[in-house]
């Protein structure tokens, strides 16, 4: 594998983790790392911005979405997506730092963009929560590895 092909598929796939799509990136991310022919810190930096685009993207839709609320078609109920406002509205931004968790961080920033989350705010905070999750996953394969 070339190294810009092992770059450009860690990012699409973190990217893609990180929408409402099902994906999982942390293998990829190790499985370059154990490899050794990558830089660490360089792996880090491009699944990270893979993974905030990706919320980025469901921010997006939490944005457009609700002008849908009342279709048939409409992917979530009227008591569900009460209940996940009330829920942002007691826990409010903070909850973006569970946006790297499994289930719920995807949610999370859909949720906050249909509660319109201030872009600035969003991004700070998601890029701390998916930053620091890469970056304890290198340090625990390196631990391992190395």
């Amino acid at each position: 594998m070339t190294t810009l092909a092992a770059y450009a598929g860690l990012f699409a796939i973190s990217l893609i983790a990180a929408t409402i799509l099902p994906a999982q990136s942390e293998a990829g991310l190790v499985a370059l790392i154990v490899s050794g022919q990558y830089s660490t810190l360089l792996l880090v930096v491009v699944a990270s911005v893979g993974n905030i685009l990706g919320s980025l993207v469901n921010w997006l839709l939490g944005i457009g979405i609700e002008r849908f609320r009342d279709r048939r078609w409409f992917p979530v109920g009227e008591v569900a997506l009460n209940r996940a406002q009330r829920w942002y509205r007691r826990y409010g931004k903070w909850s973006l730092l569970g946006s790297w968790l499994p289930i719920v961080g995807d949610p999370i920033t859909v949720v906050a963009g249909v509660m319109r989350e201030p872009l600035p705010v969003f991004l700070l905070l998601v890029t701390i929560a998916k930053t620091a999750r890469y970056a304890v996953l290198a340090v625990i394969t390196l631990g391992i590895v190395g």
